[in-house]
């Protein structure tokens, strides 16, 4: 699960034991803001030493980036602060043991595609000149909202492709992001076709973690927004599919579900596991 750093960062794994959870996923900042409190030696210490007491690998950890930057953005000012974040967080990862920090490409602003990809492309790199080899950075597919990268599988591949010779980076797949973007994971011979596509145009040797989450809105229509596993509109079916093909690959599996009066996160990652059987 995507669990809370709240009081502070080494609760996060405290949270993900309490869940019984084999892999979580973090902010390790607060995730609507620019500032970031800055790690203390005692909550890295303290992180590292519940997490190797534990029964979750390293490897199943992983970090987002905050909501706000934009490393496709057309304007200098934030592309600089965007990038100047993501350098930051990749070091605070570093700090912490965490190997993965994913992020999405970002919006373009209506400059259009390849100038987005070209101002992305160089963040990236210069992101990875910057920082140490111990923190991949996955690329995140997007679920098709205006002006957005990222969404196209044969896009990310292309992205990846120009990265490749840093050997710094990876991908996550979101299911509701590629549903929403126009990819019908609906039913196991669709969802099946789709991962097909996502081989042929990115190569699961590069797909690093999986988000097998549900989808409140409608297929294509671009609408980022997570339902619980099963009860939106790609359902069972597909899920378990995709969920499958993540265990025969040994890929780790966070949930980002919501919690409400339905489900929470221990009836989501049931369900989970339920479809993966």
């Amino acid at each position: 699960m995507h669990v809370s750093i709240a009081g502070s960062i080494d609760r996060a794994v405290d949270n993900a034991m309490a869940l019984g959870c084999t892999a979580f996923k973090i902010f390790t900042r607060n995730p609507r803001g620019w500032a970031a409190k800055p790690l203390s030696s005692k909550d890295i210490a303290s992180f590292k030493e519940k997490l190797a007491a534990s029964k979750i690998d390293r490897y199943a950890t992983v970090a987002d980036m905050p909501f706000l930057p934009n490393l496709s953005s057309p304007d200098n000012g934030a592309y600089a602060k965007a990038v100047d974040t993501l350098i930051d967080e990749i070091k605070r990862c570093s700090k912490l043991g965490i190997p993965y920090i994913i992020t999405k490409l970002g919006s373009h602003m209506g400059e259009g595609d390849k100038i987005g990809v070209e101002r992305v492309v160089k963040a990236l790199t210069k992101a990875a000149e910057s920082t140490t080899k111990d923190v991949m950075i996955l690329i995140e597919n997007s679920s098709g909202s205006l002006n957005s990268l990222g969404s196209n599988f044969d896009q990310l591949g292309s992205v990846l492709l120009q990265l490749k010779s840093m050997n710094r980076f990876g991908t996550c797949l979101d299911t509701c992001h590629a549903f929403t973007a126009g990819y019908d994971l609906r039913t196991e011979k669709n969802a099946a076709n789709i991962l097909e596509k996502f081989d042929k145009a990115i190569g699961f040797e590069h797909l690093k973690i999986l988000n097998p989450n549900d989808s409140k809105a409608e297929l294509g229509s671009g609408i980022d927004r997570h339902e619980h596993i099963g009860l939106g509109h790609i359902g069972e079916a597909g899920l378990s599919y995709v969920i499958k093909m993540a265990n025969s690959k040994k890929i780790p599996i966070i949930l980002e579900t919501p919690i409400d009066e339905r489900r929470n996160d221990t009836g989501n990652m049931r369900k989970a596991r339920e479809l993966s059987s």
